[in-house]
């Protein structure tokens, strides 16, 4: 989770730097911790949760009665929007095209000078939505296509790879909430998407397992009965036959689905959603379908507890 001082918070939430004072001293929606030199630092959440304020003011609710609900109702409302508003909107097509430009003939140090700064300066799940994923998709077409080399292709991927790693290690621990595992079936090597959900459902409170690709069914679920999950995600790439995608419902069901819960997400998931759904296995279309799943299964934990 990137730290930012709060000038260019104000750039990124579109608030002056007065307001953003006078909401912290005076309502406490956001709290900044002090570096080394002092300087007042902001968490990307702190951005998020700014941004939404604005707009809902804009809109003409107050903020008064709007800090009412809590930070943590407020921020849970003001990832939700984010995620709703940065997945629906176009990513950052010239800045990914420059980053391509670096990888033909290979430049290493423009590609990761002109990556890492890029990351480091918006919240992560900006980053995340507008410049990894579609860096990794744009480079696994044009390694589709034979204008990327396998090895090219796999260096982005170890790039993005440890830009999510690194950003769900930053996130704070939490005790309580429900705990998910994740996972990429037999056969399936392609994990970022999967990995980008590990991420999303960590930043949103749960506990989060992550097992990878080309985790075979039976170990997974020797795993789910260890940690007891409230809900297993799979993600699936790769597009079954007819009677392949059989074969891996009647398996997901007689060794997952005692354990918990079981939703799919990918182009598999999709092509195949009536035999998944006809065995009660939930069929996840995007992002944002996967967002409220989560949120609501935060929300139920927390009441219980």
């Amino acid at each position: 989770m990137n730290l930012h001082r709060i000038n260019r918070v104000a750039k990124l939430s579109g608030l002056s730097k007065d307001v953003i004072r006078v909401w912290e001293r005076r309502y406490g929606v956001v709290q900044p911790t002090r570096g080394a030199n002092r300087y007042r630092l902001y968490t990307d959440d702190e951005v998020t949760l700014l941004r939404y304020l604005k707009a809902a003011v804009e809109k003409g609710e107050s903020i008064g009665e709007l800090v009412t609900q809590g930070r943590e109702v407020l921020l849970g409302h003001a990832k939700t929007n984010a995620l709703t508003s940065v997945v629906g909107s176009a990513p950052y097509e010239g800045f990914i095209g420059e980053l391509i430009t670096a990888l033909n003939p290979l430049d290493r140090e423009t590609f990761e000078r002109r990556l890492n700064g890029a990351v480091a300066v918006i919240p992560f799940e900006e980053a995340l939505h507008k410049i990894l994923l579609p860096l990794q998709e744009r480079v696994g077409h044009l390694w589709h296509d034979g204008r990327l080399g396998v090895g090219v292709e796999h260096y982005v991927t170890k790039q993005v790879q440890q830009k999510i790693f690194a950003a769900m290690n930053q996130l704070p621990m939490t005790e309580y909430g429900p705990k998910i595992v994740v996972a990429c079936p037999s056969g399936e090597q392609h994990e970022i998407a999967a990995q980008a959900v590990a991420y999303l459902c960590s930043a949103r409170g749960c506990r989060v397992s992550y097992l990878g690709p080309n985790t075979p069914l039976a170990e997974l679920a020797v795993f789910c009965q260890l940690v007891t999950p409230k809900l297993i995600l799979l993600s699936l790439t790769s597009v079954p036959t007819p009677d392949d995608a059989l074969d891996f419902v009647r398996e997901v069901r007689k060794l997952l689905m005692a354990h918990a819960p079981v939703a799919v997400g990918g182009i598999a998931g999709r092509a195949k959603r009536s035999i998944f759904e006809h065995a009660h296995i939930v069929v996840l279309d995007d992002l944002i379908e996967l967002e409220r799943r989560v949120v609501s299964l935060v929300a139920s934990t927390r009441s219980a507890r």
